[in-house]
C-alpha cells in the first residue's frame, strides 16, 4: 500500500542519516529481519513500535505516525466511482448500486471530501428506495435532511425533501409528507430561493399528496401555481412534472378530457428527454386515466394496455419494484375491464408480491382491483375481505375519500349478496370517512326503542 511504502522510505532514510545499522535500530525489542521487512514496505508496524523507532532515530513520533494515515483518494477518482454507481442504479440494479455508493461513502469520508460523501449518501438512500426498502430509505433521507441546514445548502435540501415525501407517500403517512413539504417550501420562500426547478418539483409532489388525501380543491389550486412557477423557471422537466400532477388532479375532479390533455403535454415533454423511467411511469398514469375516462371504450382500453405493456418492458430494466407494481396493478385493471378476471387476478397478485408489506396506499388500490376480480370469479367471501382490508389501509394512510369509496364498494357487494345489516355498517363506515357523523342517533336511540311497534 502507498502508506507502507512512504513509511518504509522514511525509516530507511532516517536510519542511514543517523549512521545506524538495521540491527542497531532493532535494539532489544525487535529483530533485524523485522526492520528489514519494514524498510521493504512489507510490514505495517503498530503505533507503539513507531514510537520506539522514532526515539532511536531521534525524530518526533508524529513524523512516522503521519505515514499511517490512509492515502486520500483523488477527487476525480471518487467522482468517477460516484457516476458509476449512478449508472448501475439507472440500469435497474439497486443492490449493486447500494454496495458501490456505500464504498464511495467510506472512501470520501476518509478523504475528507464532504460533497462526494453527501452525494453518495443520497445515492444510497435512492438505491434503498428503488429496492423497496422504504423504512431504511426514510432513515437515510431524514439524516441528510437534518444535516443539510438552510441558506445556500437548501437547494439540495429540496431534492432530499422531494425524495422523503415520496417515501412517506408510499408508506401511507400522507399527513407527515404534507407537513414536511409545506415546511420546506415555506423555508425556501422565506429565503427567496424559489421558484427553482427543485422548488417546482416539490410543489408538484405536494399537489399529488393533497390529491391522495382527497383535498382536491387545495390540490387544484397548487397545480395551477406549479404550472405558473414552471413557466417562470423555463425548465422542460419542471413543466412536465407540473402538467403530470395537474392531469392527475383534473382526473380526480372528474375532468377526464382536461386530464388527458395535460398528461399528453407532459408525455410530449418527457419523450424529448433521457429519463426513460419517468416516461414509463407517466405512461402508466396516462393509461390509468384513459381506462377510467368516459364509458371506457374498447379502443381506449386496448390503447391503455399497449402503453402499459411498453412501460412494463422499460421498468423491468430501469424501474424500481414499486414502479413495476404500479404497472401490474394498472394491467390488472385493464384485464378486469376486458372481462378477463383470471388475468386480472394474476397481475394483482404479482403487484402485491412486488409491493411487500410497506406500501399501504398502492397495496390498498391493488386489493380493490383484486376484489373486483374475485367477485367476477364468484369468490364473494374473499372479495369482501380484500375490500375491507383495502379500506382499512386507506384510512390508515389518511386517504379518506379513497377509503370512503372502498367502504361503499364493499357495502354494495354485501347488499347484493343479501347481507343488509353488514351492508348498512359498511355504508356508515363510508360516511364516517367523508366526515359525516350521526349526531342525532345517540339521543334518539332510547326514545325510538320505547315506541310501540
Amino acid at each position: 500500500m502507498a502508506e507502507s511504502r512512504n513509511l518504509a522510505a522514511r525509516i530507511r532514510r532516517l536510519r542511514r542519516a543517523s549512521g545506524m545499522s538495521q540491527s542497531a535500530l532493532a535494539g532489544d525489542d525487535l529483530s533485524p529481519s523485522y526492520v528489514s521487512l519494514l524498510e521493504a514496505g512489507k510490514r505495517i508496524p503498530s503505533a507503539e513500535v513507531l514510537r520506539q523507532l522514532a526515539k532511536r532515530l531521534g525524530c518526533a513520533p508524529e513524523h512516522l505516525l503521519d505515514c499511517l494515515e490512509p492515502e486520500r483518494e483523488p477527487e476525480d477518482a471518487l467522482r468517477a466511482e460516484l457516476r458509476y454507481a449512478e449508472i448501475i442504479l439507472r440500469n435497474g440494479d439497486p443492490k449493486a448500486a447500494l454496495e458501490t455508493y456505500l464504498a464511495v461513502c467510506g472512501k470520501a469520508s476518509r478523504a475528507g471530501n464532504e460533497d462526494v460523501r453527501l452525494s453518495a449518501e443520497f445515492g444510497a438512500a435512492q438505491a434503498l428506495e428503488h429496492d423497496g426498502r422504504l423504512e431504511e430509505a426514510v432513515g437515510r433521507y431524514q439524516e441528510l435532511l437534518d444535516q443539510s441546514g438552510a441558506g445556500q445548502t437548501l437547494v439540495p435540501r429540496l431534492a432530499v425533501a422531494v425524495a422523503l415525501c415520496r417515501c412517506y407517500r408510499e408508506i401511507g403517512d400522507l399527513t407527515h409528507a404534507i407537513d414536511l413539504a409545506n415546511g420546506v417550501l415555506e423555508e425556501a420562500r422565506r429565503l427567496q430561493l424559489t421558484p427553482t426547478v427543485l422548488g417546482v418539483e416539490l410543489l408538484s409532489t405536494l399537489v399529488g399528496l393533497y390529491c391522495e388525501r382527497g383535498d382536491l380543491h387545495r390540490a387544484a389550486s397548487l397545480a395551477r401555481a406549479a404550472i405558473d412557477e414552471a413557466e417562470g423557471v423555463s425548465d422542460r422537466k419542471a413543466m412536465g412534472a407540473a402538467y403530470w400532477n395537474a392531469g392527475v388532479v383534473a382526473h380526480r375532479n372528474g375532468a377526464s378530457a382536461d386530464a388527458l390533455l395535460l398528461l399528453e403535454r407532459a408525455l410530449a415533454i418527457y419523450a424529448d428527454g433521457d429519463d426513460a423511467r419517468a416516461l414509463a411511469r407517466l405512461r402508466n398514469a396516462y393509461a390509468s386515466v384513459l381506462m377510467q375516462s368516459g364509458a371506457s371504450e374498447t379502443s381506449d382500453i386496448s390503447t391503455a394496455k399497449s402503453q402499459l405493456l411498453h412501460s412494463a418492458q422499460v421498468l423491468a430494466d430501469e424501474g424500481s419494484t414499486v414502479d413495476l407494481a404500479y404497472c401490474e396493478t394498472a394491467l390488472a385493471r385493464a384485464c378486469l375491464l376486458e372481462a378477463d378476471p383470471h388475468s386480472a387476478q394474476e397481475h394483482a397478485r404479482r403487484a402485491l408480491d412486488l409491493l411487500g408489506p410497506h406500501h399501504r396506499l398502492e397495496t390498498a388500490r391493488t386489493l380493490l382491483v383484486l376484489a373486483g376480480a374475485q367477485l367476477h370469479l364468484g369468490e364473494d367471501a374473499v372479495a369482501e375481505t380484500s375490500y375491507e382490508r383495502a379500506a382499512l389501509l386507506l384510512e390508515a394512510s389518511q386517504a379518506d375519500r379513497q377509503a370512503a369509496s372502498a367502504w361503499n364498494d364493499l357495502a354494495e357487494v354485501l347488499e347484493l349478496s343479501g347481507r343488509a345489516d353488514k351492508a348498512l355498517w359498511a355504508y356508515r363506515q363510508s360516511l364516517r370517512c367523508l366526515g359525516q357523523r350521526g349526531y342525532l342517533r345517540p339521543a334518539l336511540k332510547g326514545r325510538l326503542a320505547e315506541r310501540p311497534r
